[in-house]
């Protein structure tokens, strides 16, 4: 018999030839650029920023509800934070960026329900709960009220009252002329009395309402005048404890 010859076109283990490998694209060398301009880079620093505010924020909420911080620490700690929170997002983009804090939150995973609700109210548990680790020391020289303030830190809350009412009066209605006016107000009137006061809470509420405003939003007449009203009221109500 004689021996069955191969096809011509059937591969033998000596007729098969692989492809070449293909010729490498990426230079493993080259440093991969995860941005293409300064103002993404930007960006990108601004957001991991607030991601790590609001990491620390809860971090400190946790421990302060724990007693590891001090009320001090706490409170001073808290309050940069806070302000580090909204000058992150005085930027139009990075507000674009980060839509809202719920959004934010779920488009990096982030969970931090105490630092959220820190975030929404825009104080320190301690301003808004009026609590001190110690009671304000007495001064000779400007006499004494509630609970031994001193007469110096009395005249500064009944000043910061005056300076928000005027204001008020002179028109000035956005977020950024009197959220920080209003924050003066409750934290000089928390270094005279660590007490509850008729319409102490109108003062914490307002505070919470402007808090959730875009920076340069305004009060409508309407909303104006009732602050100014529930204002004097909290005024009144304070002046009250001093007698």
């Amino acid at each position: 018999m004689h021996s069955q010859r191969p096809l011509s076109y059937a591969p033998t283990p000596y007729s098969y030839t692989p492809n070449p490998a293909p010729s490498a694209s990426i230079n493993l060398d080259e440093e991969v650029k995860l941005v293409s301009s300064s103002g993404e880079r930007d960006l990108y620093e601004s957001l991991a920023e607030i991601y790590s505010i609001i990491i620390t924020l809860d971090g400190l909420e946790k421990a302060y509800i724990k007693d590891v911080v001090t009320e001090t620490e706490y409170t001073e700690t808290c309050t940069r934070l806070l302000k580090q929170y909204k000058s992150s997002l005085g930027d139009e983009s990075v507000v674009q960026a980060f839509v809202d804090l719920e959004t934010f939150k779920r488009s990096w995973g982030l969970e931090c329900p105490r630092a959220t609700e820190r975030l929404r109210i825009g104080l320190p548990a301690t301003v808004e709960q009026a609590s001190h680790g110690a009671p304000v020391a007495s001064n000779a020289a400007g006499g004494s009220g509630p609970g031994g303030a001193s007469g110096s830190l009395i005249l500064a809350a009944t000043e910061n009252f005056i300076t928000f009412l005027d204001a008020l009066k002179l028109n000035m209605v956005s977020k950024d002329a009197l959220h920080p006016l209003l924050s003066e107000v409750i934290q000089s009137v928390n270094k005279v009395t660590d007490g509850e006061f008729e319409n102490r809470g109108k003062i914490i509420q307002w505070l919470i309402a402007l808090n959730q405003m875009r920076a340069t939003e305004e009060l409508s007449e309407e909303q104006a005048r009732e602050l100014a009203f529930d204002i004097e009221q909290a005024y009144q109500g304070f002046k009250a404890t001093l007698n």
